[in-house]
């Protein structure tokens, strides 16, 4: 079984190329353009211990398979503006707005600082 997020849009030829941009690419889409498919080579759900309003609150994700500078070049020269890279104590990550205004997180895993 693979982990299959949806998320809904409203601009779905622009989210589909944010998430281009990231290094997911288009596979099957719908005729009139009201969906599109991305494949990922694999996926997880990660569950993090919360309170208060972030109980119920989801987060996309994902773990990059390239340094997070490469995909920040590419964000941008597709037009959407990531923030800092961030060293963290598992690796480095990164947050970037979607075409919705949705904060995306892009994480680069060092699996030895925490495993």
């Amino acid at each position: 079984m693979k982990v299959m997020p949806i998320r809904y849009s409203s601009d779905v030829a622009a989210m589909t190329r944010f998430y281009e941009a990231l290094g997911l690419r288009a596979g099957a889409a719908s005729r009139p353009g009201g969906w599109v498919e991305l494949p990922a080579e694999g996926g997880m759900l990660a569950i993090h211990q919360s309170s208060g309003d972030d109980v119920g609150r989801c987060e996309l994700a994902f773990e990059a398979a390239e340094p997070l500078e490469d995909v920040a070049e590419r964000l941008r020269a597709a037009g959407f503006e990531p923030g800092p890279l961030m060293d963290e104590g598992f690796g480095y990550s990164m947050r970037v707005q979607d075409p919705d205004g949705v904060w995306v997180q892009l994480n680069l895993y060092d699996r030895d600082l925490y495993t």
